[in-house]
């Protein structure tokens, strides 16, 4: 199928209402001082959204990675003009109460930058992304704003080496928990974190930066590979060079971003997170993205996506290798090109390139042989996809979970409960878990939290304990990408509302199967709805600012937990 025709140049569709005219003198005064040029009125106006910050080394680098941007916009005819935005650091963040504002910042990154663009009548928009949230916040603004667009990553971290080894920040996470169980010293921790985060760039497994990046590539918004660089290299730099004379040609040609994220380009943006063992917080996003574009995107979906797509890189957390080694053999166009082969992505959905998938995969090249990070189709890692969507009376909303398939698929085993994340952290590492435990953390959904934290402190304690196979963990919070073990969070509806998860009380049998997607609270029928009847729902943890605003917009997190629904 070809790309569509194009359409009608959009080459000052918004910049003109602002700038041109007697009347919008004063508007041009005030460009002047900021570097404007007589002939630059006459030229589309690109935004260039930088999330720089030092505040986490996944941003620290990308304001120089904006200057290329606009370099290119420059060479292409536009003129740029770079504005930030906030971004918040995950890792840091993570196990504290800070980390409440984490799933908070998606939706102030989209709102910014809406804000900016929308306000200043710019033409079009590239917005660069480092940290989790950076990502679908960015599409998420392009979504709504409907203005020619392209996402570019910051790109991936290089690894740090310990004893010999690739490591990263949950390999951190991972040695406090190997420190309580006494497997791990002091020192030993230290020496770790000393090493494993060496430089700037995202996250180095494929948890949530590097698969939302890679989404968003198979979503047709990034340049082909854009997900898959280092995030100081050559090849980084040549990369927001091309997008900035990318998006020149796209409102040259009439191409907006709900031309590009159609239903079919989510279908195939879930495929390769699916083939890539991404992260769970991919479902949430890819549905409030699809939200602001105006695509209607289910859990239920994801059930039948995942149902045909295998699971292919053997990638960490659950896999052996991190990103930079996918990067090194080829990134990943050579894996969309195995997936479009072998019928699993669409190959008509329009690209940034204003070419469709197939096209910009016609000539990609293979994966070199004897490489094991990516497998055949005749050896998956899974058959089918890791992230489950689980239904049932614990949660008839919704729970999303990722099985890689070596945690098992039936876990049975009885309630240990606890309201926040700091007491669950403190019980598996003092030894109140124990083998045959089904973790509950609740009141930290997107209400009730607010924020939906991230379980990787809990997470990691377990794997570092050696209980990953031995315990489950359910949760109305969600997980880091670098989660693993037997793990289901985003329930619905969160305990904040109401939902089962509310009334769990310690001792309470409960069965999770991943094969039949259902996790089963064994209490009588009768019996739980006493209970929910007897439920009162709690006063909320914060009751002005940001938190607060959030907490009362805020949808499901099987609706993607926008803030925007409805209005």
């Amino acid at each position: 199928m070809k790309a569509k025709p194009a359409r009608k140049s959009l080459a000052r569709a918004w910049s003109s209402s602002v700038v041109d005219g007697v009347e919008r003198a004063p508007s041009r005064g005030m460009l002047y001082a900021t570097g404007f040029q007589k002939q630059d009125f006459k030229k589309s106006q690109i935004g260039v959204a930088s999330t720089w910050s030092m505040v986490t080394p996944c941003n620290m680098h990308i304001d120089q990675l904006a200057v290329s941007v606009a370099q290119g916009i420059g060479e292409a005819g536009g003129k740029a003009i770079v504005f930030n935005t906030i971004t918040v650091s995950d890792g840091i963040s993570m196990g504290t109460e800070g980390m409440k504002y984490s799933l908070v910042s998606r939706e102030v990154i989209a709102d910014s930058i809406e804000t900016v663009v929308g306000c200043q009548g710019f033409d079009g928009l590239v917005a660069i992304g480092g940290c989790d949230k950076n990502m679908p916040g960015c599409i998420m603004a392009m979504g709504r704003l409907n203005r020619p667009a392209i996402f570019v990553y910051g790109g991936t971290i290089l690894p740090g080496t310990h004893e010999g080894r690739d490591v990263d920040l949950v390999n951190i996470f991972e040695a406090v928990g190997r420190n309580a169980a006494g497997s791990c010293s002091g020192a030993e921790v230290e020496a770790i974190a000393e090493v494993a985060v060496p430089g700037a760039g995202s996250c180095g497994g494929m948890y949530t930066a590097n698969t939302m990046a890679s989404a968003i590539e198979a979503l047709g918004m990034s340049l082909p590979n854009s997900s898959a660089q280092a995030a100081v290299s050559h090849d980084k730099t040549v990369d927001c060079e091309a997008a900035g004379r990318a998006v020149l040609e796209l409102i040259r040609r009439g191409i907006r971003p709900r031309d590009i994220m159609t239903r079919e380009a989510f279908e195939n943006a879930m495929t390769l997170v699916i083939a890539l063992g991404g992260s769970t917080n991919a479902v949430m996003h890819l549905i409030a993205m699809a939200h602001c574009a105006g695509v209607k995107l289910t859990l239920d979906d994801w059930t039948r996506v995942g149902k045909r797509v295998p699971v292919l890189a053997d990638l960490k957390p659950s896999g052996k290798y991190v990103m930079a080694r996918l990067v090194e053999i080829g990134g990943t166009v050579p894996l969309m090109k195995m997936l479009l082969d072998e019928g699993l992505m669409h190959g008509g959905a329009l690209t940034v390139t204003g070419k469709t998938l197939a096209e910009n995969l016609r000539k990609a090249p293979q994966y070199p042989k004897g490489q094991d990070v990516v497998r055949g189709f005749d050896n998956p890692i899974k058959s089918h996809s890791h992230l489950v969507v689980f239904r049932g009376n614990l949660c008839p909303g919704g729970a999303v979970g990722k099985i890689s398939g070596k945690e098992g698929l039936r876990f049975e085993g009885r309630a240990i409960v606890f309201g926040r994340e700091e007491d669950a952290l403190r019980g598996i590492l003092d030894g109140m878990v124990k083998k045959g435990h089904v973790i509950i953390i609740r009141q930290e959904g997107p209400k009730g939290g607010p924020g939906m934290r991230e379980m990787l402190s809990p997470t990691s304690a377990i794997m570092g304990k050696g209980l990953g196979k031995d315990v489950a963990l359910i949760t109305d919070g969600r997980f880091s990408g670098g989660s693993h073990g037997f793990v289901i969070g985003h329930v619905t509806p969160e305990a904040f509302d109401g939902g089962p998860i509310a009334v769990i009380k310690n001792g309470d049998p409960i069965t999770i199967d991943a094969e039949k997607r259902i996790v089963t609270l064994g209490v009588p029928a009768l019996e739980l709805e006493a209970r929910l009847r007897r439920w009162k729902q709690p006063r909320p943890n914060y009751t002005s600012g940001v938190l607060a605003k959030y907490a009362a917009t805020v949808t499901s997190a099987s609706e993607g937990a926008v803030t925007d629904k409805g209005f």
